[in-house]
């Protein structure tokens, strides 16, 4: 029997670099977050070229039931007190759930519902997290290094960023003791 092996696409675990298949790099700068910080007038002092995260994917099929793989890698830096995070969303078709899993660095990731209940996680290299159907989702480097999540969402989810116009419920600071939490 001649059966062919493939080898699959790959992931580096130190650093969540993704090999072995096309790969799409998006980059969001600074310019790219009006009104996702809560100091406004220090994003507008911000470089607005500066690189806040990178987001690589991993081709995929089409369709229902097919998947997504990428890996988001949200540098260090903050506007104001305020740490980077992603834009976060809402996935356009609600009930899709998706799945976190950290690579490197330290950080949270906010989890809120549609009712508006919010809660925190912690991200690190080996932790898994389940995003429920019908919960918005963005991550926050609180770290001193890169943080890089693994995340595996149905193709079909899409995106939803409108519905978090009035932003998330909860920010996150820095302070003496690492980080704080506040009410939006």
């Amino acid at each position: 029997m001649n059966s062919d092996i493939f080898l699959p696409s790959q992931v580096a675990w130190a650093t969540g670099a993704l090999a072995g298949g096309p790969l799409i790099r998006k980059t969001t700068r600074l310019t790219d977050l009006p009104g996702i910080f809560a100091d406004g007038e220090a994003w507008r002092r911000g470089n607005p070229q500066q690189s806040v995260y990178d987001v690589d994917v991993l081709g995929s099929p089409a369709g229902e039931g097919a998947l997504c793989v990428g890996v988001t890698h949200l540098h260090t830096g903050n506007v104001g007190d305020e740490f980077f995070m992603t834009r976060g969303h809402f996935h356009a078709r609600r009930e899709q759930g998706e799945v976190y899993f950290g690579l490197r660095g330290v950080g949270l990731l906010l989890l809120q519902t549609e009712a508006g209940d919010a809660r925190l996680e912690e991200v690190t290299a080996g932790s898994v997290h389940i995003i429920p159907p019908f919960t918005a989702h963005r991550l926050i480097n609180t770290g001193k290094e890169t943080l890089s999540s693994l995340a595996v969402w149905p193709v079909i989810a899409g995106h939803d960023y409108a519905a978090l116009a009035e932003g998330f419920a909860l920010r996150v600071f820095t302070s003496g003791q690492g980080f704080e939490v506040r009410h939006g």
